[in-house]
C-alpha cells in the first residue's frame, strides 16, 4: 500500500511518515518547504526520512497532477496547509489561497486517479470557535469560528463533504488539538516558552495564563492517523476529534516545561489576544469507538521529551 502524505517535511508529515515506514508502507511526500518558520528544521525532517519527496506546491495544480499520475497513491494523507491562529490575522490571503484552493487541488487530484484514493485530511480543534460547551463533540455547532483560519478549515470540511457526496470518494477529517513533541515547530507554544526559559527571557502568557488546553503528543496523534488511514468499515464521510481527552492549565504546561529544562520561569502576563480562544477539550468517543483510538501520553511524560529534544537540536 502505499500512502501520499502532503506537507510531509513538516510536524506531523514527519513523524506520521516515520510510522508509516516503520509498519512497511510505501510513502511518498510533497512539501514546498516553505519559509512561514526555519526550512532548516523542514530540511532536517526530510533528510531524516527515506521517502520519495517532491518538492511542490499543492496550490501547483499541474505539478499536483503529474504527482499523483507517478505515484497513484492508495491513500492521500492532506496534513499540508498553512497554519497559524494569528498569522492569519496579518495574511488572511495566504490562507484562502493554500487552505483552499490547495486543498481543492487535492480533492480534485484525488476524484480524478486512475485509482481514487482514500483522503484522510486535517481539520483542526479551531473550527470550533467560542465554543464553551465542554468537552468539544463533533455533533456540536461549528458555525462561528473567531479566526480565517478555523474558517478555512471548516471550509474543507464542508468540501470535502461535497466531493464524497457527489463522486463516492471517501474523505475523512480529523480536528488535531493541541499536538506536541520532538522535531516540533518553532512558532508554536512549547517551543517559544523553552526559548524564552532558556535565553532568561519573560515568557509571553496571554490572557494572564488563564487558559486550558488539550495538548496531545505527537505519538498518540499518529497512532490515531493510522489507525483512521487502515480502517476499512469507517463511513463514505466523517470527522473526528483528535487529542488528548485532558485539558490541561496552561500555567500547569509552563511549570511542567520549566522543570524539565532545569529553569524557573519569568512571565509576562498579557491580555487574550484576537482570534485566541480560552478552552479546548477533545471528546474522543466518536474516535475511540470507530478506530480503538486511545492516547495515552500525559503532559508529565510527553513534555519531557521535547524539552530533551529541544536541548540537543538547539544546543542550548
Amino acid at each position: 500500500m502505499k500512502v501520499l502524505i502532503t506537507g510531509a517535511a513538516g510536524f506531523i508529515g514527519f513523524h506520521a511518515a516515520k510510522e508509516f515506514l516503520r509498519r512497511g508502507w510505501d510513502v511518498a511526500g510533497i512539501d514546498n518547504f516553505n519559509d512561514y518558520y526555519d526550512v532548516a528544521l523542514k530540511r532536517n525532517r526530510a533528510a531524516n526520512l527515506a521517502i520519495s519527496m517532491h518538492e511542490s506546491d499543492i496550490c501547483d495544480l499541474d505539478a499536483m497532477r503529474s504527482i499523483f499520475e507517478s505515484e497513484s497513491p492508495d491513500v492521500v494523507l492532506h496534513l499540508a496547509a498553512q497554519p497559524g491562529v494569528r498569522y492569519s490575522i496579518a495574511h488572511p490571503f495566504i490562507y484562502q489561497k493554500t487552505n483552499v484552493e490547495g486543498f481543492l487541488n487535492v480533492l480534485e487530484c484525488c476524484r480524478h486517479a486512475k485509482k481514487v484514493p482514500k483522503l484522510v485530511f486535517a481539520s483542526s480543534s479551531s473550527v470550533y470557535g467560542g465554543n464553551t460547551k465542554m468537552p468539544f463533540e463533533e455533533s456540536d455547532k461549528v458555525d462561528t469560528p473567531v479566526s480565517l483560519y478555523a474558517a478555512t478549515k471548516k471550509a474543507d470540511e464542508l468540501m470535502a463533504h461535497t466531493y464524497a457526496h457527489l463522486y463516492k470518494m471517501q474523505t475523512v477529517g480529523l480536528r488535531f488539538f493541541t499536538v506536541y513533541g520532538s522535531w516540533y515547530r518553532p512558532d508554536m507554544a512549547l517551543s517559544l516558552f523553552a526559548d524564552a526559559m532558556l535565553h532568561d527571557r519573560p515568557i509571553k502568557a496571554f490572557n494572564r495564563g488563564d487558559m486550558l488546553r488539550d495538548f496531545t503528543y505527537v505519538d498518540d496523534i499518529v497512532d490515531g492517523v493510522v489507525r483512521v488511514v487502515e480502517a476499512r468499515d469507517l463511513p463514505l464521510y466523517d470527522i473526528f476529534n483528535i487529542g488528548n481527552h485532558r485539558s490541561e492549565r496552561l500555567l500547569d504546561v509552563i511549570e511542567t516545561l520549566a522543570a524539565a529544562l532545569g529553569v524557573k520561569p519569568k512571565m509576562e502576563m498579557l491580555p487574550m489576544q484576537a482570534g485566541d480562544v480560552y478552552a479546548t477539550y477533545a471528546s474522543i468517543d466518536k474516535l475511540r469507538k470507530a478506530v480503538g483510538y486511545e492516547p495515552r501520553t500525559t503532559i508529565r511524560e510527553g513534555i519531557p521529551v521535547f524539552a530533551k529534544w529541544f536541548h540537543e537540536y538547539y544546543g542550548l
